[in-house]
């Protein structure tokens, strides 16, 4: 099955770009990223950046621009059955480094999860002028990470 990734949420000011690999299964039907309910993406978001927790897609969104953070995926299409990583075949990636041509204050991409980093390396050369921080996975496939871990592990974005 060909799945295809969401639009960037970004503003001409982000700082930080988080990169995933390509939306699951729930995020596609939400049209939301990170949708999922056990994906702890939002929770360590809001947790990094001291605000209150919200389910509300809107909220969310608000927050990423608030704190001067873009969002995408490396990839725009790829096959894949299910929501896991290591199922993407087939991929095409998205115009990232067109984007990074536009948007100058980004300095930092964080990716999250081993699978989104191999993925833009697989397509892109890194650019000096950017630093680079492949990240945990906040999915909840990767539950070896408690949330704790994660908070811990994600707060190089606030850096």
């Amino acid at each position: 099955m060909i799945k295809q990734s969401f639009p960037p949420i970004l503003h001409m000011e982000a700082t930080v770009l988080i990169l995933g690999s390509l939306p699951g299964d729930l995020s596609i039907a939400y049209q939301q990223y990170y949708a999922h309910p056990q994906n702890r993406f939002w929770k360590v978001l809001f947790r990094l950046t001291n605000e209150e927790f919200s389910i509300d897609y809107k909220d969310r969104i608000d927050l990423l621009y608030k704190n001067k953070i873009a969002l995408w995926d490396v990839c725009a299409t790829a096959i894949r059955q299910g929501s896991m990583d290591t199922a993407i075949s087939n991929e095409h990636p998205n115009i990232i480094h067109d984007i990074l041509k536009k948007h100058v204050f980004v300095k930092k991409i964080c990716f999250n999860g081993q699978k989104a980093q191999k993925l833009y390396d697989k397509y892109f050369q890194r650019i000096p002028q950017i630093s680079y921080h492949t990240l945990p996975s906040t999915s909840p496939a990767n539950a070896k990470f408690t949330l704790e871990k994660l908070v811990t592990a994600w707060s190089v974005i606030r850096n």
